[in-house]
């Protein structure tokens, strides 16, 4: 079972993202404010692209036998670059197009389908439901960084 906490942070906790760039301009949201950190921009990038790593994850999970996953690093991933390529409105449009692919998939999933495990090389075997609450926590420090970073551009 999916608790109802799970279920709302997945539906809407993406939506703070625009709220807390509202009034930047291009430039604001793609400077880096603090030396080898990434940009506002960088970090929605990221988090558009995690989304479609994260909705594979759970596809190879229900398919396959308790698959293994290395942590997943942006720097090494060729698909990140093509996300830091696009605008923020784009990213942020990918965001909330794939939040309602996710949210579809998660909640669709048969209960006994959610106990299925899939293995992280740092936290070992977690179930649907539990890869779902580290996508979510995930992306919630992503967008604390922004916050962040938000609040120090002067």
């Amino acid at each position: 079972m999916i608790e109802p906490s799970l279920i709302n942070r997945l539906k809407s906790q993406h939506h703070s993202i625009t709220f807390i760039i509202e009034g930047l301009n291009d430039q604001k949201l793609s400077n880096r404010y603090l030396k080898d950190k990434w940009s506002i921009h960088e970090h929605i990038a990221h988090l558009g692209r995690y989304q479609v790593v994260f909705i594979d994850r759970i596809q190879m999970i229900l398919i396959n036998e308790c698959p293994k996953f290395e942590r997943y690093n942006a720097e090494q991933d060729n698909g990140f670059a093509s996300y830091c390529a696009r605008t923020t409105s784009e990213l942020l449009e990918e965001i909330n197009y794939n939040r309602e692919v996710i949210y579809s998939l998660i909640t669709t999933i048969p209960v006994h389908q959610l106990k299925r495990d899939g293995v992280h090389s740092k936290f070992g075997n977690l179930n649907v439901v539990h890869w779902t609450e580290f996508f979510l926590l995930h992306e919630a420090h992503h967008i604390y960084a922004i916050f962040q970073l938000r609040h120090t551009i002067k």
